[in-house]
């Protein structure tokens, strides 16, 4: 299987993340989802994962079942949180041994009802998990990045220098949503102020429902701008005008960062395919003139 590193080198990246299915409802979505987005022919598509099994082997079967398929590159995410180091590297060998090649290493967030010492993981920092990778197979290894910083870090600087740490044994790293994109060159900047040009990957959300973004933000640390939260208010009660709203916003973000000379764009779908598909049109990336949205035709 292709190494995601090589396919960014080969051009503009155009990339989703999806999450495996929980129920059986979730499961006749997430084909949909796929059948609307394979057409697009994204450069690498990334699995999320759930600590402490709750969706743990679901990853792996939707990772595998892609990589087998050979329609798209499947990345499988992996925490270190709730895991042992032994447990780590039977996942890892598994996905050796399998074919799959694309890593995204996070520290992860302990289940919320965990109780035992365990409960963090063995691995104190997603650099242990990145090098344990590396010793495991020959795998591609991604990392994550914040342009607005990590909400947990102790500051700017300190979180600039763990990326870079990350990141001068990784291969990749793939920011967190963000709205401004004086954040991610300013990252860049920072990480070329330490020696670092591996590429990094910013992550669009495109705003779909007011709720669900503002939840996501608070999460992740991310600011949403005072006039964007002014427009979502006004529209809260009328979806299709916050969705307008959010692909207008989404377009121009990947726009600019394109323009910027970022290398490709990554789409955090929440398991939704239309707006990361008018986008995409829009954009002129992926095989946008392959695809139909649903209902066309």
């Amino acid at each position: 299987m292709t190494k995601i590193s090589e396919l960014i080198a080969g051009g503009t990246s155009f990339s989703v993340e999806l999450w495996p299915p929980r129920n059986p409802g979730a499961e006749a979505r997430l084909e949909q989802v796929l059948s609307e987005i394979e057409p697009l022919r994204p450069t690498f598509t990334s699995i999320t994962y759930g600590a402490g099994g709750s969706t743990r082997e679901r990853t792996h079967d939707l990772v595998v079942r892609i990589a087998r398929e050979g329609v798209m590159t499947p990345m499988a995410h992996l925490v270190c949180a709730a895991h042992s180091k032994d447990e780590l590297t039977g996942i890892l060998s598994r996905y050796r041994d399998e074919g799959v090649d694309n890593i995204l290493a996070l520290m992860g967030d302990p289940p919320l009802d965990a109780t035992t010492p365990l409960a963090r993981g063995e691995l104190a920092h997603a650099i242990e998990l990145v090098e344990l990778a590396k010793e495991v197979g020959d795998f591609c290894v991604a990392v994550a990045a914040h342009p607005e910083g990590h909400p947990q870090s102790s500051g700017m600087e300190a979180d600039r220098n763990y990326l870079a740490e990350k990141l001068a044994v990784a291969d990749f790293a793939i920011t967190q949503f963000f709205f401004d994109v004086d954040y991610y060159f300013r990252l860049l900047d920072d990480l070329d102020a330490r020696g670092l040009d591996k590429p990094v990957l910013p992550g669009i959300m495109p705003v779909t429902r007011v709720r669900t973004v503002y939840k996501m933000a608070e999460l992740s640390g991310t600011q949403v701008p005072g006039d964007l939260m002014e427009r979502l208010e006004k529209v809260a009660d009328m979806p299709e005008e916050v969705r307008r709203i959010g692909i207008e916003v989404a377009t121009g973000l990947g726009a600019r960062l394109l323009a910027g000379g970022a290398p490709g764009l990554h789409f955090y779908t929440m398991n939704e395919s239309v707006a990361t598909i008018e986008i995409a049109r829009a954009l002129g990336i992926g095989a946008e003139r392959l695809v139909q949205l649903p209902g066309e035709g």
